[in-house]
């Protein structure tokens, strides 16, 4: 398919820059694929749509506070997005400003009272940067001591502490357990401990599944035709009885629905004849129209940027025509969009 075809007319101000006040008051879509039938729902109202067979799958990646700010020993400022440990102490990160730096170079990092010496080890071809972090600590102990949420470039922040804090508790799920995401799997931060009590109770199951959602979940499709894109890698993991769990949901006949893009994918990854396996590695399968797919019965998902994978892959599920109408929909009734705006159900 045309990238262009994933284009859509979104006004500035819809662009959610704050999470709702609370999390299950955000507004939700409810799109059914078969008649594109829509409602307009507050998130509180999503078990009205589940039955008890159902069951929802969560991503329970826990998103690392991977911004981090620093300065070169002219006095110039850096912000850099911590990607990964390579090895003890090396660190992909990307770096704002990176043509300025030299292999070699001594900078700083620094936050909360804490100040930590970095030297430049490798440009990568890709733009990424590898840097050894001196002190010889474990990098998620640096990053809780100077990091801040990695928030999406459309969200505007600074290095406010006090505005860190907020989005350190909104900017994760209330059941985010296994750290390594730099981005958080959105669709999950409208369920309180609350609500997913409720839906227990009405007899809905649960089965985690870990994807660490990647920087590259916000690379918008450059390429005009699709096909054409290379799609990030991401590494994911599904146990044992969290597969017995969705396979038995559906030898019951209840419905597989995934709590966003991120559960989506792990699942189908790991499709095989109508069945989950168990396992883990990195997947990169791009899913767009004229996917088929095996497990996915059901998605909770937010309203995601024109030109991206994740379109495509909303637009795989629901069919691209009905997408699109629910976005403009969605546009006309002044729905919040993006990581912290409003989320759609697709059933």
């Amino acid at each position: 398919m045309k990238t262009s075809q994933l284009e859509y007319d979104l006004p500035q101000e819809l662009i959610a820059q704050e999470p709702a006040s609370k999390r299950s008051d955000s507004r939700l879509l409810v799109l059914e694929r078969a008649s594109g039938a829509m409602y307009d729902r507050r998130f509180s109202q999503i078990g009205d749509f589940l039955r008890a067979s159902d069951c929802l799958v969560l991503n329970d990646t826990k998103v690392l506070p991977a911004r981090v700010y620093g300065r070169r020993h002219t006095g110039a400022a850096l912000e850099g997005l911590f990607l990964r440990e390579a090895e003890k102490g090396l660190w992909e990160m990307m770096i704002k400003g990176a043509r300025r730096l030299k292999p070699g170079e001594v900078f700083l990092l620094e936050g909360k009272g804490c100040l930590y010496e970095a030297k430049l080890i490798e440009k990568k071809p890709a733009g990424n940067c590898v840097v050894r972090v001196e002190g010889g600590q474990d990098f998620q102990a640096v990053l809780e001591r100077i990091g801040f949420p990695p928030l999406p470039p459309y969200i505007k922040r600074d290095a406010d502490p006090a505005k860190a804090e907020t989005d350190r508790q909104r900017y994760q799920t209330v059941y985010a357990r296994q750290p390594g995401a730099v981005a958080a799997p959105t669709a999950g931060l409208h369920f309180t401990d609350e609500l997913l009590d409720e839906l227990a109770a009405a007899g809905i199951k649960y089965a985690k599944v870990t994807l660490h959602v990647g920087a590259g979940t916000f690379k918008p499709v450059s390429a005009e035709d699709m096909r054409d894109h290379k799609i990030h890698g991401e590494w994911y993991s599904i146990d044992e009885p969290n597969a017995a769990i969705i396979n038995e949901t559906r030898r019951a006949g209840g419905r597989v629905v995934a709590v966003g893009t991120t559960s989506v994918r792990t699942l189908e990854t790991m499709a095989a004849d109508n069945i989950v396996r168990a396992g883990s590695g990195e997947t990169k399968l791009f899913i767009m129209p004229g996917y088929e797919f095996e497990i996915v019965d059901g998605m909770v998902t937010n309203f995601h940027l024109p030109r991206s994978t994740l379109l495509a892959l909303v637009a795989a599920f629901a069919g691209l025509e009905r997408t699109l109408a629910a976005y403009k929909h969605a546009v006309e009734e002044r729905y919040r969009f993006y990581s912290y705006g409003d989320a759609m159900l697709i059933v």
